[in-house]
C-alpha cells in the first residue's frame, strides 16, 4: 500500500495538541475523517510521543513504503 505524504497528513492533524502519543495522533486524524492510507501510514509510526507537527512528519518520512 502506498505511503501518505506528509503534507496530506497534517491537514488531519491541525488542531491537535502537542505532546501527543502515536495512538492520540491517529485518533485525531480518525476524527478528522482521515482515508485507510493516511490512517494506515500514521499506525505504521514508531510507538513516540510527538512534540511537534515536524516529529510527525519525520516519523512519517521514516516509515518504510
Amino acid at each position: 500500500m502506498a505511503k501518505a505524504n506528509p503534507i496530506q497528513i497534517q491537514k488531519f492533524l491541525k488542531g491537535i495538541s502537542y505532546p501527543a502519543s502515536k495512538e492520540d495522533v491517529v485518533s485525531h486524524a480518525k476524527e478528522q475523517g482521515a482515508d485507510k492510507e493516511v490512517l494506515n501510514t500514521l499506525q505504521q509510526m514508531p510507538d513516540d510521543e510527538f512534540e511537534t507537527s515536524a516529529d510527525v512528519s519525520k516519523a512519517i518520512g521514516a516509515v518504510e513504503e
